[in-house]
């Protein structure tokens, strides 16, 4: 297993080991519709004096951080993206579709190329690291960013069905969410193996992800009768009755029907 890098001596090199590189047009749509759609990432987008957004790890193609870049501009028309990866080769493909400065690309890994953002994505590019790496690179992306700057890091499918991530400011982790297409669910636990790597090795029975999964599929049986009215009005009811049950879900029912839920990561602990 690949051992996160680190910084060398002196002047800093780029930290990590490139992914396979997989992506698809609108892969990572779901994450970038929670991201402008709710206000723990929106509110700190509008209220910075330099809305400057990292992308990292987008892969062999840049079609991700385009498409991150137009959708966070509904939130402030003057952000500014910065895609980064290791591969100098892929760095080299996406420059025919930047625009310096508002979409740029630059080779980078978790040092963040010596930039200061003030959100940073990070999807798909933790899960070959071993646990303790991978909350290593989180602490090394966190204290390169700007002052009350957010990290949104997580994973997803290939198509962005199943979806889970982590929201960390400089405190550490705070928001847990799970985004799936509720029709490509046989039930919530589908989503385990989404799950990001601080959690995906805790699945199992003792730890809280397990306990959380599995209210989810206990609610999802007992919602069952709403079946008639579609797989989203499913979710919805799942939900609503997770948050009766007394776990902390933060959000509301319009991000539910979107086949979302946000936790606090006070769950964990």
């Amino acid at each position: 297993m690949a051992r996160t890098p680190r910084l060398a001596a002196g002047r800093a090199r780029a930290l990590g080991v490139p992914t396979r590189g997989t992506t698809n047009p609108n892969r990572l749509r779901k994450v970038d519709r929670w991201m402008t759609g709710t206000p723990w990432v929106a509110s700190v987008l509008r209220s910075a004096s330099d809305p400057l957004v990292v992308d990292l790890g987008y892969g062999s193609s840049p079609v991700t951080t385009v498409e991150l870049a137009a959708r966070l501009r509904t939130v402030r028309p003057d952000v500014r993206v910065l895609g980064l990866e290791l591969d100098p080769e892929r760095v080299a493909a996406a420059k025919p579709v930047a625009d310096p400065p508002l979409l740029d690309f630059r080779r980078g890994g978790f040092e963040l190329a010596g930039a200061r953002p003030v959100v940073l994505r990070a999807f798909n590019v933790l899960r070959q690291y071993t646990e303790a790496d991978a909350a290593a690179a989180w602490q090394t992306m966190l204290s390169r960013m700007a002052p009350g700057g957010l990290l949104v890091e997580g994973t997803c499918d290939e198509i962005g069905r199943r979806c889970c991530w982590v929201t960390l400011s400089a405190d550490g982790p705070f928001l847990f969410t799970l985004a799936c297409l509720p029709s490509d669910l046989s039930q919530p636990s589908d989503l385990a193996e989404r799950l990001p790597k601080s959690l995906i090795h805790r699945n199992v029975p003792g730890e809280r992800i397990h306990d959380l999964l599995t209210a989810l599929d206990t609610h999802w049986a007992a919602a069952a009768p709403l079946s008639p009215y579609g797989p989203r009005a499913r979710w919805v009811e799942t939900v609503q009755r997770l948050a009766a049950d007394d776990w902390p879900v933060l959000d509301t029912r319009k991000r539910w029907r979107l086949g979302e839920v946000t936790l606090s990561w006070d769950i964990f602990h």
